[in-house]
């Protein structure tokens, strides 16, 4: 998949976000890069060949005061190539992680955990398959 296409996805992905999320969404920039840096992989105690397949970066809602204003957007960034290598290559399948992939981000943009996200894609998951 080339970079527009990839970058469609992501999109797409965004505007499948159920309505009442996106809305309360606001300041936060989305990018796609080639993978993840060495320092991010540190940071986040993954070893090495560990796999990152998306990040976020800014202060969670849940932590912001009544003072926070005239900040740097927030950042989601997927990372293109530990995507692809995870989808297999597969079109239908790099579209499908992709769209994990910001659900989960965006969860910890609302403050969640990373308990508390997995948890809610397993939820969100199991009411999918029925």
């Amino acid at each position: 998949m080339n970079q527009e296409e990839f970058e469609q996805a992501a999109a797409d992905a965004f505007s499948a976000l159920p309505e009442k999320f996106r809305k309360k969404i606001e300041n936060v920039g989305f990018v796609v890069e080639k993978e993840a840096r060495p320092a991010e992989l540190k940071e986040r105690g993954i070893r090495y060949r560990g796999i990152l397949l998306g990040l976020y970066q800014g202060v969670p809602l849940t932590k912001r005061g009544v003072n926070y204003s005239l900040v740097l957007p927030d950042k989601i960034t997927l990372f293109k190539k530990s995507i692809e290598q995870l989808a297999g290559h597969n079109d239908q399948r790099i579209k499908a992680l992709i769209q994990e992939v910001i659900y989960h981000e965006v969860g910890h943009y609302f403050g969640m955990s990373e308990a508390q996200v997995r948890l809610w894609e397993q939820r969100r998951k199991s009411r999918t398959k029925i």
